[in-house]
């Protein structure tokens, strides 16, 4: 029987997936602490049972050569038609391991990889997160636009919204 924390954070864990699964498409932040900070779209490819996020990336990418040098990364998911929005903040580990590239590999990422996935430049970042927060809707699209405008019309109810911390 797993105690209340395990709970907890499996469920978590559930959340951090279900919004991170749902988006797809992040914005993959390295250099934090210079400015501008570098950002890429990236696809995430899975999120474990740990709360690891997975991609896969070209060795001769300048994230890879930025997580070289410093492995703290950022992570922006929006997606406005469900009103999903989620930040994670954590580290990145470049993987160059075939089994780890055989289990992450996707045939979308082939147009990147001259030889698919046998290429030599590919790689997986794993990235473990330390933190994230999530925006939601409790309702649909529908009724918070609804909402939006009776409240600009001065109506006073609740905007549907949701939002916390995700505890890794």
């Amino acid at each position: 029987m797993k105690n209340i924390d395990d709970n907890f954070k499996t469920e978590s864990i559930d959340k951090l997936r279900e919004l991170a699964e749902d988006v797809q498409v992040c914005m993959f932040c390295t250099r934090l602490n210079e400015l501008p900070i570098a950002a890429r779209p990236m696809s995430v490819q899975e999120v474990d049972e740990q709360g690891n996020l997975w991609f896969i990336s070209n060795a001769r990418s300048n994230k890879n050569f930025e997580i070289a040098q410093d492995s703290q990364v950022q992570l922006f998911f929006s997606k406005m038609s469900n009103s999903h929005y989620l930040s994670v903040y954590g580290r990145a580990s470049v993987l160059t391991s075939r089994e780890i590239i055989e289990k992450h590999w996707t045939p979308m990422a082939k147009p990147w990889f001259e030889e698919g996935k046998d290429d030599p430049d590919v790689t997986v970042i794993r990235v473990t997160p330390s933190d994230a927060y999530y925006w939601d809707t409790k309702d649909g699209q529908a009724v918070m636009l609804f909402k939006m405008a009776a409240r600009a019309m001065g109506a006073d109810v609740d905007d549907g919204g949701v939002e916390g911390n995700i505890a890794l």
